[in-house]
């Protein structure tokens, strides 16, 4: 442990060697590796746990009961949902060790990922993009796409604060809290600034 300017509950262990980044708070019975990487002002909820080589941006919310495990990464403002499930290994065998063949899964900038939700390893999910609740996902996620179901299929886009958009005849739409417009093109979402 590099700093101190963090919070850890009494009950959590936190292993030699992890990064962890000012203003971040880890609760109880959290367990964090030693070569986990958590940046600035993350909350990590009662019993998470974050493996060996997992990188957390800054601002990434874990809520109770989420295991970060090896080959996930995290960019900033993630939100991952009660719960919620990574795998790192597509073919798991009790009596076959496979720890070089975990894949990497991205989660980009501000995606959120839903309480129950399960995310197959090997996937990337887009930047503003929102996993609803008990979703299954088994492939890349577009950007600001809102996915549900199992497996998890795209319904529609959300907005940087979480609002589902609705496009008009010309492709636009406007997010209902903040006023930031989305520019529908070709199958994608772009903000327009």
């Amino acid at each position: 442990m590099e700093n101190k300017e963090y919070f850890v509950h009494p009950t959590a262990v936190i292993d030699e060697g992890a990064k962890i980044g000012n203003g971040t708070k880890i609760w109880h019975f959290c367990h964090v590796m030693p070569k986990a990487e958590i940046g600035e002002r993350c909350i990590l909820g009662q019993n998470v746990f974050v493996a060996d080589n997992v990188k957390l941006g800054n601002n990434v919310k874990i809520q109770n009961n989420v295991s970060v495990y090896t080959g996930v990464i995290c960019e900033d403002d993630v939100f991952l949902g009660p719960s919620m499930v990574f795998t790192n290994v597509n073919n798991p065998r009790s009596a076959v060790i496979r720890h070089d063949k975990y894949e990497i899964t991205l989660v980009k900038k501000g995606a959120t990922i839903g309480a129950n939700a399960t995310i197959v390893c090997g996937v990337t999910l887009g930047e503003y993009s929102f996993v609803g609740a008990g979703a299954v996902v088994t492939k890349d996620v577009k950007p600001y796409s809102l996915v549900v179901g199992v497996p998890a299929k795209q319904i529609g886009w959300m907005s940087e604060y979480g609002h589902q958009l609705e496009f008009d005849e010309n492709g636009m739409a406007v997010c209902p809290e903040s006023g930031q417009k989305y520019k529908l093109e070709n199958g994608n979402v772009y903000k327009i600034d």
